[in-house]
């Protein structure tokens, strides 16, 4: 893990002094968020470098998380690019941006999008494939050590797993134990994989943990957008049985940025993470304590069959000098 470390400083080094090179001065200036939360800063540093070493761009990272980006691209038009943006975060401001033509919507940055659900071990759907559907876990509540692992208080799934839970009657059959911190949620997964112990509860992904510890969803339901858009509601008065859809996560930039650089809203336009390969990506900083810039010449080090296909033709070739 040293070496990959040791070579991953080197790389950004040598990345560094690559940029200085006047050839690659074929783009301007471009700002991005750098969002307070791992997976969006991965994804910031891999763009910044796609776009500094295969564009010849200078990259500004601005640190930022949902609202305020939202609010900085509606009241002063910037940054010039936003990634990770969770669309069901945003309320209507976002909205109307984009029908004012202030902003372009370039990629659903998650393939298949942001995921959220309800799960167990895979050890434990292996050996009670039973559990593989909430009618399952409720006719065998042991099996999954009788308890259902909760969103902590004030968080948006906290409202809609309490109505779902209120539909399926849940409480009829098995504890809810609401955690208090999304740490001790993520915590109570990695315990029960040490001594492979029943598990059975709510997270989501791109996470750290569901890319160190093999999940396999339990099916609550089909998806009904009105019934899920219904049980996000607090005060509900029918609370309803809908899995989770998978949630809108965009990379958008401004109107200004496709017209300045037409060559990087395409690139970023491009740009989508395979959900499974970001949650390995993440639980690869986590084991080795690495920065999100190291994480990201991780990934480039690893998938140049993904990122490959997302630059043109002459950046490809730059950064295939460069990654080896």
């Amino acid at each position: 893990m040293r070496k990959l470390l040791k070579l991953a400083a080197g790389l950004i080094t040598a990345a560094s002094m690559f940029t200085a090179t006047p050839a690659l001065a074929a783009c301007g200036n471009v700002s991005i968020t750098e969002m307070n939360w791992a997976s969006s800063q991965i994804i910031t540093e891999v763009s910044k470098f796609l776009m500094e070493q295969g564009y010849g761009c200078t990259v500004e990272k601005v640190p930022s998380a949902t609202t305020t980006s939202v609010a900085s691209l509606a009241e002063n038009g910037e940054p010039d690019i936003v990634t990770e943006l969770w669309l069901n975060s945003t309320g209507d401001v976002y909205q109307k941006l984009e029908a004012d033509g202030k902003v372009n919507r370039l990629a659903e940055v998650f393939n298949p999008g942001g995921v959220e659900g309800w799960w167990i071990p895979a050890y434990l759907a292996e050996s009670n494939p039973e559990l593989l559907t909430i009618e399952g876990v409720m006719a065998n509540p042991e099996l999954v050590g009788g308890t259902f692992n909760n969103c902590p208080d004030g968080w948006g799934c906290r409202i809609v797993n309490d109505n779902i839970i209120t539909a399926l009657g849940l409480r009829n059959k098995m504890d809810v134990f609401d955690h208090g911190s999304g740490e001790t949620l993520g915590t109570s997964i990695a315990s029960a994989y040490e001594d492979k112990k029943p598990w059975f509860g709510y997270y989501w992904a791109p996470t750290a943990v569901l890319g160190k510890y093999p999940m396999v969803q339990v099916k609550i339901g089909d998806i009904d957008e009105a019934i899920h858009k219904s049980n996000a509601n607090k005060e509900t008065a029918s609370p309803g049985v809908s899995d989770f859809p998978p949630a809108p996560v965009l990379t958008v930039a401004t109107s200004a940025l496709a017209e300045r650089e037409p060559d990087i809203a395409e690139l970023m336009s491009s740009i989508s993470f395979d959900i499974n390969i970001l949650n390995s990506t993440l639980a690869w900083q986590d084991n080795n304590s690495a920065s999100a810039e190291e994480a990201a010449v991780h990934f480039l080090s690893n998938h140049s069959d993904v990122w490959s296909g997302w630059v043109n033709d002459e950046a490809k070739g730059k950064l295939s000098a460069l990654i080896k």
